[in-house]
């Protein structure tokens, strides 16, 4: 549980990391940042590859299967969304948005129970589990109410904007429900395969989802007559850097540590440690604002983290193990 705790903080500091991206380079297209992310941890992934190809060979044709629809998911269509909804919305509007996925994941779980093939645990009793989801949501009320009166105080505000991009956030939210959730059902029925090498597998797995979909925007962009400059924009140096950056760091290191993350906590517990991500998220937005949170802000941290230590509380009561889904 400890370990496990400790993965899923490092997965939560590298994950908050994508929130930066489309801040530092507005002018950069959604989809331009998202496959050039993606692009990058494929090919991060290609010499990680090699040196796990012992690992690699024992994924079945399902399994690769498996990990490409984790990467089209969890991946490129989770970021694409996210990208664009911070670019319409700003930063904090997405955050607080993503930030009620630990307590959408932990009901989504808890409903969803055992997944045949799977290692199977007793489902938590909601009056063990509310406690730490009432925590976590009020601290996410609190932090969102301080921003959104920030957005309400914002002269000349797109009000249509901002719409379309809680809309984009509620899609991302959509993904990455159903992401650790899947993600954590193979791990858990494969307790013998290296969460390590299938980090590795789904950045390969993404590498031609990536390469299609930076091939298909640029064309779309010379078909269309756009005027920014292909292939890596007008702040080339920038972009490429950042996208190795999140690839390795956010898409392959923060991968990993969710994987080990999730090869030993159960996905309702996992599911609220992604409070971790939320946390990480308003930290580096408040770092690049310049700004110290506001009380309110810090009350809503400490409810936040108040109910990831109940949470870790929260044991699920093993059952006997089902044998491996083919």
């Amino acid at each position: 549980m400890f370990t496990g705790t400790l993965f899923a903080l490092a997965a939560g500091l590298m994950w908050g990391l994508v929130f930066v991206g489309p801040l530092l380079l507005p002018e950069y297209p959604a989809t331009l940042q998202s496959f050039g992310r993606y692009l990058a941890f494929g090919l991060i992934a290609l010499p990680l590859g090699w040196l796990d190809r012992a690992t690699l060979r024992q994924l079945t044709r399902a399994d690769w299967r498996e990990a490409l629809r984790l990467a089209l998911v969890g991946n490129v269509v989770y970021y694409l969304f996210l990208a664009s909804a911070i670019q319409r919305a700003g930063g904090p509007l997405p955050t607080m948005i993503i930030g009620t996925l630990p307590v959408v994941i932990a009901i989504t779980a808890n409903l969803r129970g055992h997944r045949h093939g799977t290692r199977r645990e007793q489902p938590l009793r909601w009056s063990r589990l509310a406690p730490s989801l009432g925590l976590i949501a009020l601290g996410i009320g609190l932090v969102n109410q301080v921003e959104i009166d920030r957005l309400r105080a914002e002269p000349g505000a797109d009000l249509g904007r901002y719409v379309i991009g809680a809309a984009l956030a509620v899609g991302a939210v959509a993904c990455w429900t159903w992401y650790p959730i899947r993600n954590a059902e193979w791990l858990r029925a494969h307790p013998d395969r290296s969460p390590r090498g299938w980090a590795t597998a789904q950045g390969l797995a993404t590498l031609p989802l990536a390469l299609i979909g930076y091939a298909l925007t640029w064309g779309w962009f010379a078909a269309s007559g756009s005027p920014f400059a292909m292939p890596f924009g007008p702040r080339a140096a920038d972009f490429v850097a950042l996208m190795f950056a999140i690839g390795l760091l956010a898409s392959w290191l923060g991968t990993l540590c969710w994987n080990e993350a999730s090869q030993r906590l159960p996905p309702t517990l996992a599911g609220q440690l992604i409070v971790f991500e939320t946390l990480s998220a308003l930290a580096y937005a408040f770092i690049l604002r310049g700004q110290a949170p506001q009380p309110q802000t810090l009350a809503g941290v400490a409810l936040l983290v108040a109910g990831v230590a109940w949470a870790v509380r929260s044991r699920p009561e093993p059952e006997a193990a089902e044998a491996h889904p083919n």
